[in-house]
């Protein structure tokens, strides 16, 4: 799927928010050139390094170009400027205000480009009291109230950095819609996608138990706040996970297990009374989970169609049978000619994801031609 093919994209962007929007992009077929600083994106130095490369910087930078230009150096600014001037696409997660400063903001650019699309990825957003303000992924989850419903007792940050994910995810989504409303009007916008409103607006079922219940929701583990059975349970050997999210299931539950008088239970009756009673309920049933293995629950539970899965590791999750049926871990080569894997597109169109088309960029290894597209592009406007 290259439906983003002629697009070009100008990515001012660091370390994960902004450079995962930019690969969504590239990822549909969007050209996407990205302006580093001369010592490179600072996730260039995260491990895991194989030799010299890191493949954490290389997760979210396939499909791009990429230039080294100094901000500062007159020369690479108006460089900067040209880019911005013949793209259809800007994206950039420096704090509000650096990119006014140096004359590449939305105002600026509008004035060249009166059809630019400008997102603006940020802790806190363009505007408001928290606008100065920097965050990183674990600051957002703490600010956001992810925190505060992660984990079992002491406050836990959920392991995959949610808030700059689910940032990327909104701005390249709004992206997308931009583009076929500046096809319409050919009149360009500002997206203003902060980690905290996206980290909130994930939160739907969170927010919805605010607003009708005047509460916070609790901190449950792996529990759910609207249904039980359904979180991790203990078998004999270990954790599995079941979710008997419905009557059916849970009366499956009881049968499976030979409690069926679990259904009479007046406190059970109903999906809202066992969310309510949960830890009661959960360790009832635990009790007979520790009969048998886990392998053996997800066995019996999986084939009467109860919904239940194995707690994996993401070594197991990169073997998982489903991820290989998908293809969606795909080979590709390092800048340094080392042979990786990485997981690309989870999207599938017509049965098949998207392939990757280049691998993530050595520093500056496209700037040369970059700036030869700029060199031509200033002729063809003189």
């Amino acid at each position: 799927m290259q439906s983003l093919e002629g697009v070009r994209v100008v990515e001012f962007t660091n370390i994960l928010s902004g450079p995962y929007c930019g690969m969504l992009l590239s990822d549909m077929g969007a050209d996407v050139i990205k302006v580093e600083k001369p010592t490179g994106d600072d996730m260039r130095f995260w491990p895991p390094i194989t030799e010299g490369y890191s493949e954490n910087f290389g997760s979210v930078n396939r499909n791009k170009r990429s230039i080294a230009m100094d901000l500062k150096s007159p020369t690479d600014l108006e460089i900067a400027r040209d880019l911005c001037a013949g793209a259809q696409v800007v994206i950039e997660n420096n704090r509000p205000g650096v990119m006014d400063r140096l004359g590449l903001g939305y105002k600026d650019i509008k004035k060249v480009n009166p059809a630019i699309i400008y997102c603006s990825i940020s802790a806190f957003g363009t505007e408001g009291p928290y606008a100065k303000r920097g965050g990183f992924d674990l600051v957002i989850q703490a600010e956001s109230g992810i925190m505060s419903v992660t984990g079992e007792e002491d406050p836990v940050k959920c392991g995959v950095p949610i808030s700059d994910v689910a940032t990327g995810l909104y701005g390249a989504f709004a992206i997308a819609a931009a583009l076929r409303e500046v096809e319409k009007t050919g009149k360009g916008v500002h997206i203003d996608a902060s980690m905290l409103g996206a980290s909130i607006g994930i939160a739907a079922l969170q927010t919805s138990e605010f607003f009708g219940t005047g509460t916070s929701a609790p901190r449950m583990g792996s529990r759910h706040p609207r249904n039980a059975p359904y979180q991790a349970f203990k078998a004999s050997d270990g954790y599995f996970a079941m979710a008997a999210g419905n009557d059916k299931l849970y009366a499956d539950v009881c049968r499976i297990i030979d409690r069926m008088d679990l259904l009479d239970r007046p406190e059970f009756k109903t999906t809202a009374l066992r969310a309510k009673n949960q830890y009661e309920l959960a360790e009832i049933v635990e009790q007979e989970f520790a009969k048998k293995t886990a392998a053996e629950w997800l066995d019996i539970f999986g084939a009467e169609g109860v919904p239940c899965g194995k707690i994996n590791s993401y070594k197991e999750a990169m073997s998982h049978p489903q991820v290989e049926h998908c293809g969606w871990v795909q080979p590709v080569t390092l800048p340094n000619g080392v042979e990786t894997k990485t997981f690309g597109s989870p999207l599938r169109f017509d049965h098949v994801s998207p392939k990757i088309q280049s691998a993530p960029p050595a520093l500056d290894s496209h700037g040369a031609e970059i700036r030869a597209e700029v060199a031509e592009w200033r002729k063809k406007r003189a």
